[in-house]
């Protein structure tokens, strides 16, 4: 069912020791590459000297200068830096460190306590090499590719260039401020750039999990906008999603197709909340409401679409729902609250407004958040 919008007349009017740890790493790349042997040798190298160091302090200095669990360091360092074969080389030389301490300084200075931590520790240091050899990654090559991804996730949610008289906003933020969350923005111009496509999304799931997700989703519908037509956008995203059974869970999504040229749109909505138009001539919100499928459940599924005229100082605002959402409180509340913020941009005008809306409306959520304000001047 196509719902029609009366036209509207234009008017007038990241810290602490990881990132101290990851320093150190960039440093000890200066002297080799990171994969080479070299480098593998000089961070063990390092790490032994370290060791040797903190057993002299407790030999010399006693264990309240450098207790025994003070061996830690160079475990947990190695854990991260090296592999498997140098870091067993780096724990014998800590084991006899520890053999050491203990024959010199007794077992009523080098408490079992420190011991048995130090243990703990070193399983732990051994458990991730182990899994980053299982993966065939090197030292520190984990960190780096979920840093690609998430670069490149950012990437494909820059709007393109827009022409003069058109401008847009956009923030994105995942649940507790994890560096992956699963709402994103898809965008591309289309028809010889005379058409502007975008769709926000909003996978099932939050943080990691859903990031993964979302990474994998935004490839393929971003290399769907623009190779199809807008009327079967939705319905191809739909069944690029059943099609993937290891993509568990659904996403909802909102697909608005615009004319640059005329300022004419369409909207198509895949269980998403309400699109907001803001009319520049009457300087009210409407909410532009259709219902619709979410995408990956059903073959079938059928998705609300609206068409509407964005004129001189209008703006549409589209957004997902951890925007919206919060425990016991009902969805009409939060929408009122995301109006009532809008509403306060008007006379500061829209720019930067993406990030205002989140930082007065949901700051701190549960739920990861994304807001796009597009506006003509």
């Amino acid at each position: 069912m196509v719902a029609q919008l009366p036209p509207m007349q234009p008017t007038n009017a990241a810290g602490g020791t990881v990132s101290r740890l990851r320093e150190a790493r960039r440093r000890v790349a200066l002297f080799a590459p990171r994969d080479s042997p070299r480098a593998k040798l000089v961070t063990l190298v390092i790490l032994v000297a370290l060791t040797v160091a903190i057993a002299m302090l407790t030999l010399l200095g006693g264990v309240s200068l450098a207790p025994a669990a003070s061996l830690a360091l160079p475990v947990v360092l190695g854990g991260i830096l090296l592999d498997r074969p140098a870091l067993r080389m780096l724990l014998l030389v800590v084991g006899v460190a520890v053999v050491v301490e203990v024959a010199n300084k007794g077992w009523d200075e080098v408490r079992p306590g420190s011991l048995v931590l130090l243990v703990l520790i070193t399983l732990v240091a051994m458990e991730l090499s182990r899994d980053r050899e299982r993966l065939g990654l090197s030292a520190g090559r984990g960190e780096s590719i979920l840093l690609e991804l998430r670069n490149q996730l950012r990437r494909q949610g820059e709007l393109p260039v827009l022409p003069p008289g058109w401008h847009a906003d956009v923030d994105l933020r995942s649940a507790g401020g994890t560096a992956f969350g699963g709402d994103f923005l898809v965008s591309a111009r289309s028809d010889g750039g005379r058409r502007l496509e975008l769709a926000v999304v909003d996978v099932s799931g939050k943080g990691l999990d859903a990031g993964t997700r979302a990474l994998m989703l935004s490839g393929a519908l971003g290399g769907l906008l623009g190779a199809i037509s807008p009327e079967k956008f939705l319905g191809a995203a739909n069944a690029y999603l059943l099609r993937q059974e290891e993509l568990e869970g659904f996403a909802t999504a909102v697909h608005v197709a615009i004319d640059l040229t005329t300022g004419h749109y369409r909207l198509a909505s895949a269980g998403h909340p309400p699109v907001a138009h803001y009319s520049g001539g009457s300087g009210r919100w409407q909410l532009v409401e259709l219902e619709g499928s979410v995408l990956g459940l059903l073959p079938d599924a059928t998705f609300g679409v609206a068409e509407g005229q964005l004129g001189a100082y209008d703006a549409l605002l589209l957004y997902t729902d951890g925007l919206i959402e919060a425990p016991g409180r009902d969805l009409s509340v939060g929408i009122d609250r995301l109006l009532g913020a809008t509403e306060r941009l008007v006379p500061r005008g829209f720019g930067g407004g993406a990030r205002v809306i989140v930082d007065e409306v949901a700051p701190v959520a549960t739920d990861d958040r994304a807001v796009v304000l597009l506006w003509r001047a």
